[in-house]
């Protein structure tokens, strides 16, 4: 029986799946264990590489494998999928991540460090405050509209709400006076979570030099550079500019046939909420655009006068993107270069 070169690791909660597979592909061992028998047995194996799924838990098992010495790859999901052979099972999964990552074209997940990790929570946990906030303004318009009182669109209505409330004229049950004057303490607790976050991602940006190079992009702000530090990993992953915003699903898709290239749209592939925040700043740099002289201004103002503003929004995104990785690559800041007359 030959020595293990490669380690695949199904991922679980309480029980984890190993398949090892020695320098030619076969396999030497397969086991079951706990967690607590996982980093016994892989501190005790020769240093070899270890393949994980990038999901819950993979990013702090691979800091632990990488002490241990060895050489620990992450590999998204959907690069998994179409190597499990035959029913899916846990076995059967970790066979396929050990075929995934002995691909030579196969890309991988940089492993995340734990400030990356934990500014990722407080990002998480601030949207989750943003859709119970929205979730919150809403009801409240729902209910204030089987009454037929229709407040304008925005949570600057809610502001005026205990007016409404407060108005002796109103006909609106007591009870249900009641449930919206908790409903709007909960908007304004909410609200100032919501503010705290903010102030805690302002704070460690204000830390971060790599974040201060960042805001210098048009259309970036304190979430969208925070979000990159936390998301992007470790930049030298990729090749050039081109990857990285590929990665974010800012190319387009290829459907093409018989030598006929043909060209889709975006490919959405990637971090959702990256891409979702790179294209709404997009949009607010297009907004002023007229204003702009630089050679962005320009360019973005001749693609506006050919094309429709959402593509448009989706260019000016992988551009931006580019210019991202360029940042955290090469280091510098963002320079407006002026328009080549």
């Amino acid at each position: 029986m030959g020595t293990a070169t490669l380690i695949g690791i199904d991922l679980g909660k309480h029980c984890f799946f190993l398949h090892a597979q020695d320098r030619h592909g076969h396999e030497v061992w397969r086991k079951k264990v706990t967690r607590a028998q996982l980093l016994v047995l892989l501190a005790g194996c020769p240093a070899s590489t270890i393949a994980m799924e990038a999901c819950a838990g993979a990013h702090w098992l691979a800091r632990k494998l990488q002490v241990f010495g060895h050489q620990v790859r992450l590999i998204a999901p959907q690069f998994v999928r179409p190597f499990v052979k035959g029913n899916k099972t846990d076995f059967a999964d970790a066979e396929a991540i050990c075929e995934a990552a002995s691909r030579p074209s196969m890309h991988f997940v940089a492993v995340k460090t734990p400030d990356q990790q934990a500014l990722m929570a407080l990002h998480r946990v601030r949207e989750a405050l943003v859709s119970e906030r929205t979730a919150t303004i809403n009801q409240a318009h729902a209910f204030l509209l089987e009454f037929g009182i229709s407040l304008p669109v925005g949570a600057l209505a809610i502001t005026r709400l205990p007016i409404l409330l407060d108005d002796p004229a109103s006909t609106l049950p007591p009870r249900l006076v009641a449930i919206l004057q908790r409903l709007h303490r909960r908007y304004g607790q909410l609200s100032e979570e919501i503010a705290q976050c903010d102030g805690e991602l302002k704070r460690q940006l204000a830390e971060d030099n790599a974040g201060q190079r960042l805001m210098t992009i048009p259309g970036v702000g304190p979430i969208t550079a925070s979000n990159l530090l936390a998301m992007a990993g470790d930049v030298h992953a990729f090749k050039r500019a081109r990857d990285f915003a590929a990665s974010l699903g800012l190319v387009p898709r290829q459907h093409s046939t018989g030598g006929r290239p043909t060209l889709l749209g975006i490919s959405k592939r990637g971090d959702k909420r990256l891409r979702c925040l790179l294209i709404q700043g997009a949009r607010a740099v297009m907004r002023y655009v007229e204003r702009r002289t630089d050679a962005l201004g320009i360019w973005v103002q001749a693609l506006l006068r050919r094309r429709h503003g959402n593509v448009v929004a989706c260019a000016l995104a992988n551009k931006m993107a580019r210019i991202v990785w360029a940042i955290l690559a090469r280091g510098g800041e963002y320079r407006a270069h002026p328009a080549i007359a």
